[in-house]
């Protein structure tokens, strides 16, 4: 069974888009709109990677990333932003996110770095 990874963003076509790039690199895609969604994934899918967006209606990525935390302590978590705010990035890297990425971010690059993340979970 291939690596999963969840979505977690409130704009349709940024989940759609990764979504189509990454099940093209053979990954299990799953999408969340909302926080509520995203956490009910982490559950019952066990994802190796979120892409987690920061600004989400209702429940914000700081703290899905904090209700990730209790549920899956280890997992995987690379936030997205169309912001670059410095100090919900540092906080995030201090709840354990491995790196951000500010929208309008390089598709490839994200694609390398997730690639490169779960390739070195197998090893």
């Amino acid at each position: 069974m291939g690596k999963k990874v969840l979505i977690v963003d409130d704009q349709y076509g940024i989940r759609v888009l990764l979504n189509e790039v990454l099940e093209k690199e053979g990954y299990s895609v799953f999408q969340a709109p909302n926080g509520q969604t995203a956490l009910e994934i982490v559950k019952l899918e066990k994802p190796d990677l979120v892409l987690l967006d920061m600004k989400i209606p209702g429940m914000d990525g700081l703290e899905i990333l904090r209700h990730i935390r209790v549920i899956e302590p280890d997992l995987k978590v690379f936030m997205m932003t169309a912001y670059g705010e410095l100090d919900l990035i540092k906080e995030a890297m201090a709840l354990g996110a491995l790196t951000h990425f500010t929208k309008p971010f390089d598709i490839d690059e994200l694609r390398k770095a997730v690639n490169k993340e779960l390739v070195v979970q197998e090893v």
